[in-house]
C-alpha cells in the first residue's frame, strides 16, 4: 500500500472477521478521509458501520483477523507496540460514542475525566495549565467551566455528550470519529450537539467520520457520503447528490425508506370506544428545602388526553420536557401527586389488589433500547414467557407455546429459528420485535413506545413501524408513542401533543404541527428535524 500524502485515514481493501464467524464483517472496503473533511457513513444495520471505527482504531476482539491496507494519520495501528498504540488513539483520533455514559467514570467529576486524559498523554504540563485547558475546552463545549466540579449523573444526556466531545479534542486530533452520537438525544439537542461538535473540528482542522443511520442528519452535518452494504463502500459523493440520485441499489433503498417515514401524512383515526381518560395529571418531585416549602420539580403538571381504541397518539418535546415522566406514570412506576387516570372508565389511581393487577397488565410498554430490557441469560422464548408465569396465567408448556405464537406475530418465523437463541444473537431490529412480543404477552389494550425506533435505521424503522401499525388493526391497540422524530411521529400518529416543562402546550394533526406550528418550542423542533433534500 502506498502512503496517501495528507490522508486522516485510508482503508484499502480492508476485509475483518470476527473471531468464530464464518464471514468477513468488512470485504474490501475502501475509505479515504482528508483533513478537515465531514463525512457521514452510513448504511442497513449489519452492514460494517461501526466496524470501520474499531477496525480503525483496533478496538478489536482478541482473534480477529484484519487484512489489508490500513493508515490512520500516516501510521498502521496494527504494527504498533501497545503504548504506541494507545498514544496514537488518544492523539490521532477522538472517539464520541452512541452512549456516553459508557465512556463516563461515575466517580470522576466532570473537570477529572479531562484532567486524567491530559495527564496520560501530556505529562510535560503542570497542573495549572492542565486545569486552565479543561475548562477551556469546557467552555468551548457549551458547558462551562462552573461545573468543573459535577459529576455525570447530574448532567442531562445532551450535558454528557458535550463532554465526550470535550473528551474526543481534549488533544486536538485531526480525526473525530462519532458513532451515532445523537441516537438518544431529542432533536434540537442533537442540532445543538452537533453544531458544537462541527464547530470546534472546524477551528481545530479536524476531520470528522460521522457514523449514522439517520440520512438527513447525516447530509445536514457532512458534506459526503458513503453508503456501506455487505462489507464495502457502494457508492460515495457528495450528500446532496447521494439523497437526490443514489447510484447503488442499498442507497435507494435506504432513500426510498427514509422518504416514506418522513413523508407520510396524518392518518385518520377510527371510530372507536374510549380506552383511557388522563384528567389533570401532576408528577411533582420533592427536590428538597424545609417541610413547609420544599421544592417541587413539576415534572408533568397538569396533564389530561383522551386515548380511543386503535388510536395512536404522539407524545414531542424537547429533553426534560416530561414525556417519560407521563409513561413511567401510566405504567405505575413513579408516583402520581395528584388528578385522575380512568383506564374502561374505572379509577387506576385507585384500584387495589387483584383489579388493580388486571387494570395493570392492559398497559404495557415497548422500550428504547431492547437489548438493555431483555435478560442476557434467556432466550428469546423464555423472555416472552416470563411475564405469562409471572402472573400466574399459563403452565410453562402453555406459555412457551403462546410465546412460540407471539414469535410468528411479531415476523419471527419459523419460530423455530429463533426461539431458543439469546438476545445478541439477533440484530436490533429482531430484539425490537423480540421486545415487542413480550409487550403482547398479557394481551395488552394499550402500548406505550417510549422511542421504540430511535436506535434502529431507516429500513428497520419502517419494518418496526409497519409491525406495530398492523398489530394495532388487528388486536384494536391503542398505542402512545414518545419519540422526538417528528417526521416519524407525523406520518404515523393520529395525533400528537406537544410537551413542554411538563404542560401540553399545542396539540393536533402530525401534518399541521410540521406546516403551522403554534408555539415557541413546537417551532423550535421542526426548525430543528433534519429533512431530507427534495
Amino acid at each position: 500500500m502506498t502512503d496517501a500524502p495528507g490522508a486522516v485515514l485510508e482503508l484499502q481493501q480492508l476485509r475483518l472477521r470476527y473471531p468464530g464467524s464464518p464471514v468477513w464483517t468488512l470485504d474490501g472496503l475502501d475509505l479515504r478521509l482528508e483533513p478537515g473533511e465531514r463525512l457521514a457513513l452510513v448504511g442497513p444495520s449489519g452492514c460494517g458501520k461501526s466496524t470501520v471505527a474499531r477496525a480503525a482504531l483496533q478496538l478489536l476482539p482478541q482473534g480477529s483477523q484484519c487484512e489489508g491496507g490500513l493508515r490512520l494519520n500516516g501510521r498502521d495501528p496494527r504494527r504498533l507496540a501497545i503504548p504506541d498504540l494507545r498514544a496514537l488513539r488518544g492523539e490521532s483520533v477522538g472517539l464520541v460514542f452512541q452512549d456516553p455514559m459508557t465512556r463516563l467514570n461515575p466517580l470522576m467529576t466532570v473537570g477529572g475525566h479531562l484532567l486524567d486524559t491530559l495527564r496520560a498523554h501530556r505529562p510535560e504540563m503542570n497542573a495549572q495549565s492542565r486545569r486552565e485547558r479543561a475548562e477551556e475546552l469546557l467552555e468551548q463545549v457549551g458547558i462551562g467551566a462552573g461545573r468543573f466540579n459535577a459529576y455525570p449523573h447530574e448532567f442531562s444526556g445532551g450535558m454528557r455528550q458535550r463532554l465526550a466531545i470535550a473528551l474526543a479534542i481534549v488533544l486536538s486530533p485531526p480525526l473525530v470519529i462519532a458513532d451515532e452520537p445523537t441516537t438518544s438525544l431529542d432533536v434540537a439537542v442533537a442540532g445543538q450537539v452537533m453544531a458544537a461538535l462541527r464547530d470546534l473540528c472546524d477551528d481545530l482542522g479536524s476531520a470528522l467520520l460521522l457514523i449514522t443511520h439517520d440520512l438527513a442528519m447525516a447530509c445536514r452535518w457532512c458534506d459526503r457520503m458513503a453508503v456501506v452494504d455487505g462489507g464495502q463502500v457502494a457508492e460515495v459523493n457528495r450528500s446532496d447528490v447521494v439523497l437526490t440520485y443514489p447510484s447503488s441499489r442499498v442507497g435507494q433503498r435506504l432513500l426510498a425508506a427514509a422518504r416514506a417515514r418522513e413523508g407520510g401524512t396524518t392518518p385518520e383515526a377510527p371510530p372507536a370506544a374510549m380506552v383511557l381518560d388522563v384528567q389533570e395529571l401532576r408528577c411533582w418531585h420533592n427536590l428538597g428545602g424545609p417541610p413547609w416549602a420544599p421544592n417541587w420539580l413539576k415534572a408533568v403538571d397538569g396533564v389530561s388526553f383522551q386515548l380511543k381504541a386503535g388510536e395512536t397518539l404522539g407524545v414531542v418535546g424537547g429533553s426534560g420536557c416530561g414525556k417519560s415522566t407521563l409513561c413511567r406514570a401510566l405504567m405505575g412506576l413513579t408516583p402520581i401527586r395528584g388528578g385522575q387516570v380512568e383506564l374502561f372508565e374505572r379509577n387506576l389511581l385507585l384500584a387495589r389488589g387483584r383489579e388493580a393487577r388486571a387494570l395493570r397488565r392492559s398497559i404495557q410498554m415497548v422500550f428504547q433500547d431492547p437489548l438493555a430490557c431483555l435478560n442476557p441469560a434467556m432466550t428469546v422464548a423464555d423472555a416472552i414467557a416470563d411475564p405469562l408465569l409471572i402472573h400466574g396465567l399459563a403452565s410453562r408448556a402453555s406459555a412457551r407455546e403462546r410465546a412460540r405464537e407471539l414469535l410468528e406475530k411479531v415476523g419471527l418465523g419459523p419460530a423455530e429459528r429463533f426461539q431458543n437463541r439469546l438476545p445478541r444473537q439477533l440484530s436490533g431490529g429482531q430484539q425490537q420485535r423480540v421486545a415487542i412480543a413480550r409487550s403482547l404477552a398479557l394481551n395488552p389494550k394499550v402500548l406505550i413506545c417510549d422511542e421504540s425506533v430511535s436506535m434502529l435505521d431507516a429500513e428497520i424503522q419502517a419494518e418496526v413501524l409497519a409491525l406495530l401499525r398492523q398489530l394495532q388493526q388487528e388486536l384494536g391497540l391503542a398505542m402512545i408513542f414518545v419519540t422526538h422524530d417528528l417526521s416519524v411521529a407525523s406520518g404515523f400518529c393520529h395525533r400528537l401533543i406537544v410537551l413542554d416543562r411538563g404542560h401540553i402546550v399545542e396539540s393536533g394533526p402530525g401534518d399541521q404541527l410540521l406546516t403551522t406550528p403554534k408555539t415557541e418550542i413546537t417551532r423550535t423542533l421542526v426548525d430543528a428535524c433534519p429533512r431530507l433534500p427534495v
